[in-house]
């Protein structure tokens, strides 16, 4: 049986809770996705501690089905936006319907992604479908792809916490990163690229609106029965 630890909290007012949690919620509530990058650079010890704070997420059975590849490499991020292009122009021009073109309008997407290379940091996010024990016989992961977006939520908020700008790029397929950055391809499949860094001075993003809370949440609250 696993060792047990003693756990505690920082005793707060309900006061304190609030003050903390608005004060959270007045900057991640600020993140936008970014597609115009400067190419300052950013130091690793910055996404070195994002990682950190990625990799304590929950996972299913604790088994952390996540491997991040933190790439700053001008080599590598050249060949990744070389094969996300090919990729993306056989969407825009083959495979994406016209309701699917549309509804990207609104964005301004197309087949060009020089933010691949622009960016400082590109992290290559990949969900490990099983493990290996000692003797190489395959271990079931259970929930990988929950753990994984858990995991990649808090990287994205720590780095927005951290003053840097992100955006979740996803060509359809993705295999060409387990061939450029050497990874299993039956073991691991690349989940989401995150682009990492500044925001260049006259970047702009699309004046979108959120969904009003009483479309996505219902609260159940006990001082709500009668």
């Amino acid at each position: 049986m696993t060792n047990r630890l003693p756990y505690s909290l920082p005793t707060m007012t309900e006061t304190d809770r609030l003050e903390r949690v608005r004060a959270l919620e007045g900057v991640i509530t600020q993140r936008r996705s970014v597609r115009h990058f400067d190419s300052q650079p950013v130091a690793w010890e910055i996404i070195e501690s994002a990682l950190k704070i990625a990799c304590s997420a929950p996972s299913g059975a604790n088994q952390q089905p996540w491997r991040f590849i933190a790439i700053s490499d001008p080599l590598i991020k050249r060949k990744i936006r070389e094969a996300a292009e090919a990729e993306e122009r056989e969407f825009y021009e083959h495979r994406a319907s016209d309701a699917w073109l549309e509804a990207l309008k609104p964005i301004g997407t197309d087949a060009e992604k020089p933010f691949l290379e622009t960016a400082p940091w590109l992290i290559a996010i990949f969900v490990e479908r099983y493990g290996l024990d000692a003797e190489g016989r395959k271990q079931k992961h259970y929930y990988p792809e929950e753990s994984v977006g858990l995991a990649t939520g808090m990287l994205i908020s720590a780095l927005h916490w951290a003053g840097l700008a992100t955006l979740t790029h996803t060509p359809s397929p993705m295999k060409f990163l387990n061939d450029i950055l050497g990874r299993p391809r039956d073991r691991e499949r690349p989940f989401l690229l995150l682009v990492v860094g500044h925001p260049r001075a006259d970047c702009t993003v699309p004046d979108i609106e959120r969904l009003p809370m009483s479309k996505t949440m219902i609260a159940m609250r006990q001082s709500d029965k009668k």
